[in-house]
Formats: structure tokens, sequence, C-alpha cells
């Protein structure tokens, strides 16, 4: 079992999130005051929060899963090795090491749509099943033997996260919050698009994955899941006083407000396939 001082860097010290950062991040979720829809079609609909859509985007998510269980959903979310199936803008992933029996850090970096420089994140990730619901949440975190890269631009995940919620035997409903500070001024397409269009098909990625998880997972270590059974996790221990809080303002800006759409048009179409 690892273990996890709460020493090292006084200015910023990482905190594993408790019941009550749970608790909150999913009131965050459920409560729509101060919130617009921005894409509300089927069953996906994105908000952005009021005050927040022209800086840093605070954007949330939720999507109806009729046939989906909420177990299944965690399943997908918290497996890495599944992820490259159907996320198909991840460069890569992967987990760096455990924390506690429900945290963790991890790398993850994206493909930014043309022209845009790539991002990439280190996170801290936490989990908690809490009553009928699964809470997954992040945040960016530094770690010594992961500097920021050449190739992509270290962005800030602020707060990003998953509330799983059971509506039925088989049914269940998903959001997603996030806050992520991309370090640089985007051009004002790239902040429309992403309400508009990344995230509603995001969303309905998640969900097509989740349907074909089950027969996927029969053929892939099907009792492999740590993020249930801690005991299977062999990831290394890392002490929680080893990492810091990424702040956003001690990371690089770049403007790339100026920067034009490439070949966009064609790529909606396939943004808003269901």
């Amino acid at each position: 079992m690892c273990t996890t001082s709460q020493g090292g860097n006084k200015k910023m010290p990482v905190q594993i999130p408790d019941d009550t950062d749970f608790t909150s991040f999913k009131e965050q979720c459920e409560n729509q005051e101060g919130w617009t829809a921005r894409y509300n079609k089927g069953n996906v609909t994105v908000w952005c929060r009021d005050e927040e859509c022209k800086t840093i985007q605070k954007l949330k998510m939720r999507i109806v899963c009729k046939d989906v269980t909420a177990e299944t959903l965690y399943d997908v979310l918290h497996d890495t090795s599944y992820r490259k199936n159907w996320d198909s803008n991840m460069i890569d992933t992967h987990d760096i090491g455990r924390l506690t029996v429900n945290a963790d850090v991890g790398y993850y970096s994206w493909k930014c749509p043309s022209p845009l420089k790539n991002r990439d994140f280190i996170t801290m990730r936490s989990w908690l099943p809490l009553g009928n619901d699964y809470l997954i949440i992040n945040y960016s975190v530094k770690h010594p033997q992961y500097p920021p890269r050449k190739d992509c631009v270290r962005a800030v995940s602020l707060l990003t996260g998953y509330l799983i919620q059971s509506s039925g035997e088989n049914s269940s409903t998903l959001y997603y919050l996030t806050q992520v500070d991309p370090k640089g001024s985007l051009p004002k397409w790239v902040v429309n698009r992403a309400s508009q269009f990344v995230a509603p098909k995001a969303m309905k990625k998640i969900y097509k994955a989740c349907q074909k998880y089950p027969e996927w997972k029969r053929k892939h270590n099907p009792n492999l899941k740590p993020w249930i059974y801690p005991e299977q996790n062999t990831l290394p221990c890392i002490n929680v006083s080893d990492l810091v809080l990424q702040r956003a303002d001690s990371l690089e800006n770049i403007d790339e407000s100026r920067l034009t759409e490439e070949k966009q048009a064609q790529r909606h179409s396939d943004d808003e396939e269901t």
C-alpha cells in the first residue's frame, strides 16, 4: 500500500480529494444555475458557464445512455487499454503511478485541430463510488520526471471529471465537467467549435464505446479491473509530497488567436454524426 505524506512543497501542496470535494463536484454537475445551453440535440446537452465563456471555458456535458449500465460507463472511463479504441483525438495516455487505492497520476496528450499545437497534461485522478453514483475527478500536477515537452503545449486541468448516475437496471446518465486552461490565446472558431461540435461528438463516442465494451472486455483480461480491485494494481507508488500543484501562470502562454481554420467544413459533417 502506498504511503501519502502531506508534506512537500509548502507553496502549492497537492491534496488528494476527500468526500467533500466529490460532493461539491456532484453538485456542480447537477446544478444548472449560471449555465447556458450551447447544444441540445437528441440525448446530448452541452452547457457553458456564463461568466467564463470568453476566457477559460468551463464546459459541462450530459448524455443519457438508455442501454448502458453505470458500471459499464465507469469501467470504460477507467480502462486506459480500451481508450485507444474510441478516443481518436488521443496521442498517448498512460498511468505513471499510484498514490492511494483510489488515486493515481497519469499522462494524456491529444491532437488539437490543425493548425494548433497539440496539448498534453499530467493529472492526479481520484475516483469514488458514492451510493448509486460513480465519480472520477482530476486536476493538473507537476511530476519531476515529466517536464513539459517540446512537441506539445502543457495545458492545465483546473478541474475535470465525470459523474455517472444509474437511472435504471440497464440505463444511466453521464455528466462530464471540464475547466481547462489551454495555455494560449485561442481563436474564436476553436472556442465555438469546442461546445458546438467537439464536445457532443466526444460524448457520443463514449456512449458507442460503452455499447461495445462488454464484448471487448470478455476477450481482454476480463477479470482485470484495478479501479475496483486495488490489489490488482501493479503501478509504482508515488508519494504525494513529490508532487506540486501545476499552476497555469508558471507555464508559457502561446498566441494562436490569429490562426485560421483548415478544412473544418469537411470535418463538421463527421462531428454531427450521431
